[in-house]
């Protein structure tokens, strides 16, 4: 059996002080074969956000792969984020976008950040059509009948019928990873777990979502997902401090956008424990 922790959108600057440390006691004491970050390390890519985020990485003394999220580009300066997007998180290089190899199990990464984009929402994922050949090909090069993962930060696409164009070229990168029997997609960025199968022209492929590390919660607690991979099948276990059941810490759909849900009809697991106001980012 493998046994990954997935966690995403630790959001160092604002993280939640206590799941953080539990987090990383669960990695001490259970050891999974590795820990997979789908992104968002920092509030604002600030330095000594990243200096606590690689802190805390390195500590954890198991496998890691770190995907890139929209906070981990240079929020306030223009000229970093276009010229040296990347330049604060080079002490932990060799672990972003990092490909696994477990014993069967294989852990691809695709890249879904962009320095800018031709639209006004800049944090909204985006699949290059050079993000995706890299992609394949690290799946294509993988012995026949390996169990391979893919790890984003933003979901591919949203279940229903009311997103917004979350990720541009999702809709394109899925049905190609479908073709090639991914086992599933994990990704984080909505900061709640969901567990979904999506239909595509080539066929069924799965969507794992992992919650939030930080105090910038959406409709559930801070939680990190646990997969265990056995004899073909793979099981989600959503763990939380407050022991709240798999099923009521997962949403029935991925919203368009990060926040907590405001309208009626938005996303919201059965906890329903939907924030009042955002906490400040100072």
């Amino acid at each position: 059996m493998t046994r990954l922790f997935h966690i995403s959108d630790l959001h160092f600057g604002l993280e939640d002080r206590v799941a953080i440390d539990w987090f990383a006691h669960c990695v001490k004491a259970e050891q999974p074969d590795a820990v997979l970050i789908t992104g968002d390390l920092t509030m604002r890519a600030r330095s000594h956000e990243f200096a606590a985020a690689c802190d805390w990485i390195e500590r954890l003394d198991v496998p890691v792969t770190v995907e890139v999220g929209n906070h981990d580009l240079p929020y306030f300066n223009p000229f970093a984020r276009f010229f040296w997007p990347y330049a604060r998180i080079r002490r932990i290089e060799r672990l972003v976008e990092r490909e696994l190899d477990l014993a069967g199990v294989a852990v691809v990464p695709l890249k879904t950040t962009a320095r800018a984009q031709w639209r006004l929402d800049w944090s909204k994922g985006w699949v290059t059509r050079s993000a995706l050949d890299k992609t394949m090909a690290a799946i294509d090069a993988l012995p026949p009948g390996t169990t391979v993962f893919v790890t984003a930060h933003h979901p591919l696409v949203e279940a229903g019928t009311r997103g917004r164009a979350l990720t541009r070229g999702g809709e394109t990168a899925l049905r190609a990873l479908a073709s090639r029997g991914v086992a599933a997609v994990l990704t984080g960025h909505v900061h709640d777990a969901f567990d979904l199968v999506k239909e595509t022209r080539d066929g069924p492929i799965r969507m794992i979502g992992a919650g939030t590390l930080s105090q910038r919660i959406r409709s559930t607690p801070p939680s990190f997902n646990e997969l265990k991979i056995a004899n073909g099948s793979i099981t989600v276990r959503v763990r939380n401090l407050e022991k709240v059941p798999t099923p009521d810490m997962q949403i029935p759909d991925i919203p368009p956008d990060a926040l907590p849900p405001r309208e009626p009809g938005e996303p919201v697991a059965p906890v329903g424990a939907v924030p009042p106001v955002d906490p400040p980012v100072h």
